[in-house]
């Protein structure tokens, strides 16, 4: 059996893959762990929990709920919250373990449970490694007076509401823009918060009906806000996923604004304020050279890590950095939030338009996207990606013709038997010919 937890959690389609009886069985394995290693001492545990609106999340929310009070910790409901709220709330209220129900961008069959320790923070590797060794234990139950209680609260959405308000540095009267909430968690949320702030806001995909989330919207089908946006001629379009946790954005023609552009814009308003500690930025491997180019031409370094937001979030600690994100528009501002957060940078993003009185496309310019070409080479043997002498050279021989002009990246999957070849180049075709050159080489050489 595989390691059950995944980058972001525990995924799978609900009621095959991720049941009710599994849910239970993690959060009363998650209780037992945190406990013994000492987040619940010397006070009775307590627990927040949230979920995205798609339809296995009540019955999922009612399993680790029932998980998490028969093994004695008070369980607060927080009902449709997205999940950067709910890191937020674990952390403002000092509660001691946070669990969101979504599956992120999946479709709607799909859902996941995320666990957040005390402060909203992600949990360990080796702390998810333990709950799942625990999982199907012998334990002793409490009872009477020593269960759990289940309680709702209601006050989540307005104190999210309100962090987001406080959180802006300016506010954005006279800026016109349409939402795209993906039918998902920040549905309520994330026009409250950008209205609060001045900003004229016509909102698309924002009526879920437990069915619909990332149904032909959100920030993997962006068709439909750049629609939106040239109709209405607003400003700016955002999008973002089903629980909220990354934003891309569409520019007043009806054009992409990728989670690098968004990063090097909020890394130039920062630093221009004097708020980019270090006067660094983290990344990661994928994202494009058209940003780390741009970054050094504005005298900003780049630290970059591996995929995950985890590893940027990582990094961000390690050297007191406050901003990073990744190409998908995973974007973590620390001084505000533990975790990425979309509306938070779609604030952002709106308040440093507000603040120059420039377009987001000019203030996308700042850096040129390379054409970039992925591809997935399936069924090899991934293990040995990066020692095999065949692979080696090729990668060598289409990095020297690239030279200064574009770049190779091989990258095994976490998940699945495969490797991910990336070439980004001057040209859409010459990525496009190295990518799949270097996948046949993958392909033959580490065939299984």
């Amino acid at each position: 059996m595989g390691r059950l937890f995944g980058t972001d959690g525990v995924r799978g389609l609900a009621n095959v893959d991720l049941t009710a009886e599994l849910a239970l069985d993690l959060s009363v394995a998650a209780a037992h762990v945190l406990g013994e290693a000492g987040a619940f001492e010397g006070h009775r545990p307590r627990a927040v929990v949230g979920r995205d609106p798609r339809a296995s999340g009540e019955f999922l929310e009612a399993a680790v709920v029932a998980g998490l009070a028969s093994a004695g910790v008070d369980v607060f409901r927080l009902g449709v919250l997205p999940t950067p709220a709910v890191a937020y709330l674990t952390g403002s209220t000092g509660t001691d373990l946070g669990v969101m129900l979504s599956a992120s961008h999946n479709a709607m069959p799909d859902n996941g449970i995320k666990f957040l320790a005390r402060g909203g923070i992600k949990l360990d590797d080796k702390i998810e490694d333990a709950i799942e060794v625990r999982m199907n234990e012998e334990w002793q139950r409490p009872t009477g007076a020593a269960v759990g209680r289940v309680l709702d609260d209601g006050q989540g959405f307005e104190t999210y509401v309100s962090h987001l308000v406080r959180s802006a540095p300016n506010r954005f009267d006279g800026v016109k823009v349409v939402i795209d909430c993906a039918n998902g968690a920040a549905s309520g949320t994330a026009p409250e918060a950008l209205r609060r702030l001045g900003a004229e806001v016509i909102t698309y995909a924002a009526a879920p009906d437990g069915l619909n989330i990332n149904l032909n919207c959100g920030s993997t089908h962006l068709e439909g806000l750049q629609r939106e946006v040239i109709g209405h001629r607003a400003d700016l379009g955002i999008a973002l996923d089903g629980d909220a946790d990354r934003c891309l954005a569409v520019d007043g023609n009806g054009e992409l604004v990728d989670g690098d552009q968004i990063l090097a814009i909020l890394a130039l308003a920062m630093r221009d304020s004097g708020r980019l500690s270090n006067d660094t930025v983290v990344a990661t491997v994928m994202s494009n050279l058209g940003f780390v180019q741009a970054m050094v031409r504005e005298q900003i370094a780049v630290e970059q890590t591996k995929v995950g937001d985890r590893y940027v979030l990582e990094a961000m600690k390690a050297g007191g950095h406050k901003l990073g994100g990744e190409q998908s528009g995973h974007v973590i501002l620390s001084d505000h939030a533990t975790t990425g957060d979309g509306t938070l940078t779609a604030v952002m993003l709106l308040a440093r338009i507000a603040q120059t009185g420039k377009t987001l496309a000019d203030l996308a310019s700042v850096m040129t996207r390379l054409p970039q070409v992925l591809v997935n080479v399936k069924n090899v043997d991934k293990a040995r990606a990066g020692t095999d002498a065949t692979v080696q050279a090729a990668v060598a021989e289409a990095t020297q013709r690239l030279g200064d002009t574009g770049r190779v990246l091989l990258r095994p999957s976490g998940t699945e038997p495969l490797v991910r070849v990336m070439v980004e180049a001057e040209s859409s075709d010459t990525a496009d010919e190295i990518a799949h050159s270097l996948a046949d080489v993958v392909a033959a050489a580490l065939k299984l």
